[in-house]
């Protein structure tokens, strides 16, 4: 029996036959996230049912020094559940249980399967919600928010995932199984819980999660702007944070983007403008007013053509569906869409939408634009097919090009997608070498036989073309 059947049928006295997956057409639909220019099958898949099954496979893959790779829905964009050196993909969804909710101390406890969505479900009752909220939070799992510290587009008034987690329980990764915080965040000793959240599952694999939950607030009010361009929408955006409001929400959409979701969805958008700004405040009632009135004379001071404020909630759910269906609507342009996630200042924002057109253009790349205008997130969707090797060599050098703008506008490479292995190549960029040093030093300290997602978040000193066991597309396309 070769080496790899027989640590199969050790998984499977673990966690049981029906949940070590190895066909070809089983492991193939775990060979990449939604990343999907980078593809790479593992040998296995494994499923665990609990902390303690997934403590023992992971110690049966240091036993056999087998490399593994953490993985919610896969619904990331940085390819970092992609498993680049094979071994073992953990597919955590089974435990997918709301163990407990406390109204009181307003905690949930979950495990880390749980979709995001779910957890505001199972709050809802107490007037409760999970405030992170990114556009896949119907699918993507707790697990996959803790590993990526998730925003969304309520972000820029509440905060990323970071600030919503009070404590994990997680597995190490030689097996040992530890807790940080709990039903209270520990403030008294190293911040261990901070350096997990955002690790992109390099550190350990959480199991289960105690979640702070946000009271619902008392009113919402929610608008949807139209410009004639991306740049006067993004003056607007600029003007609004700097009279000092904090919108809930504040995201912006070009013409190209919105024309795709209106002929999906039939939602009467304009399509004579070029961009459309969602606007939501939140509070009391008072505060709403006066803010409501502000955002008005601001953005028509910037040359908005129409305005229309949700009448109700159903009008709000169908704003919100023109933002969260987006991306997915862009499929009547393109197979494939690469998706950056650059942050900027937001005093940068038209600079950069004028040079990210410029860039497209260069390289004869579709890009479309959505943005979490508000915190200064920018979401390019460079549209391509897959199976023409140019059109991936040209998207790949424009996004590289994009990530190189937003740090030298002096932002940063990702705002709430990761590293993972898409931006892999561009850390040096934003990143000294002393600083990625103490990152790697770190991660030694957690994962010191690199079995954990390997090849994921800092580059190593070796080639790019060396960098997984499994050849990546975008290593056979462009040198690095």
């Amino acid at each position: 029996m070769s080496e790899l059947k027989q640590l199969a049928v050790e998984l499977a006295q673990i966690v049981g036959d029906y949940h070590v997956l190895s066909s070809d057409v089983d492991l193939s639909l775990y060979e990449s996230d939604a990343e999907t220019l980078d593809r790479a099958k593992p040998d296995l898949v494994v499923l665990p049912g609990s902390t303690e099954e997934l403590s023992e496979v992971l110690k049966l893959a240091n036993r056999y020094k087998v490399p593994f790779t953490p993985r919610g829905a896969g619904t990331g964009l940085s390819g970092g559940a992609t498993a680049i050196m094979g071994g073992i993909s953990i597919a955590m969804t089974r435990m997918n249980r709301v163990l407990k909710i406390d109204p009181e101390e307003r905690m949930a406890h979950v495990q880390v399967g749980v979709p995001n969505l779910s957890v505001s479900k199972a709050a809802e009752a107490f007037g409760l919600y999970f405030a992170p909220d990114p556009s896949s939070q119907v699918a993507s799992t707790i697990g996959g928010n803790l590993a990526e510290n998730a925003g969304g587009a309520h972000c820029l008034k509440y905060g990323m995932t970071t600030s919503h987690v009070l404590g994990v329980k997680f597995v190490l990764p030689n097996g040992d199984v530890t807790t940080l915080g709990g039903a209270f965040r520990d403030s008294l000793s190293l911040d261990l819980l901070g350096v997990l959240v955002g690790s992109e599952g390099t550190l350990g694999i959480a199991t289960e999660a105690y979640l702070r939950l946000t009271p619902r607030v008392e009113g919402v009010q929610t608008l949807l702007a139209y410009f004639d361009s991306l740049e006067s929408g993004g003056e607007a955006v600029s003007e609004i944070i700097a009279a000092g409001i904090i919108p809930a929400a504040m995201e912006m959409i070009d013409r190209l983007s919105f024309g795709c979701v209106e002929e999906s969805w039939h939602l009467g958008l304009n399509l004579d403008a070029g961009a459309l700004l969602i606007v939501e405040l939140d509070g009391p009632p008072a505060i709403i007013k006066m803010q409501r009135e502000n955002v008005e004379r601001i953005i028509s001071a910037k040359g908005s053509i129409e305005t229309k404020w949700a009448a109700d909630e159903k009008e709000r759910a169908l704003i919100w569906k023109a933002r969260k269906s987006a991306f997915a609507a862009l499929g009547r342009l393109a197979p494939h869409a690469y998706v950056l996630d650059g942050v900027i200042p937001r005093s940068k924002l038209k600079e950069a939408i004028v040079s990210i057109d410029l860039i497209g253009k260069k390289y004869g790349v579709i890009v479309s634009n959505i943005y979490h205008a508000g915190d200064g997130n920018l979401h390019p969707a460079l549209l391509y097919d897959r199976s023409k090797e140019e059109e991936v060599k040209n998207v790949l050098i424009a996004s590289r090009e994009i990530l190189e703008l937003c740090v030298h506008l002096g932002g940063t490479l990702s705002g709430e997608h990761g590293i993972g292995i898409e931006k892999l190549l561009e850390m040096p960029v934003a990143f000294t070498d002393s600083d990625l040093e103490a990152m790697a030093r770190l991660k030694r300290s957690f994962n010191p036989l690199d079995l954990c997602n390997p090849g994921k978040l800092i580059p190593s000193p070796k080639s790019c073309g060396e960098s997984g066991r499994r050849p990546l597309l975008r290593y056979q396309i462009i040198a690095c």
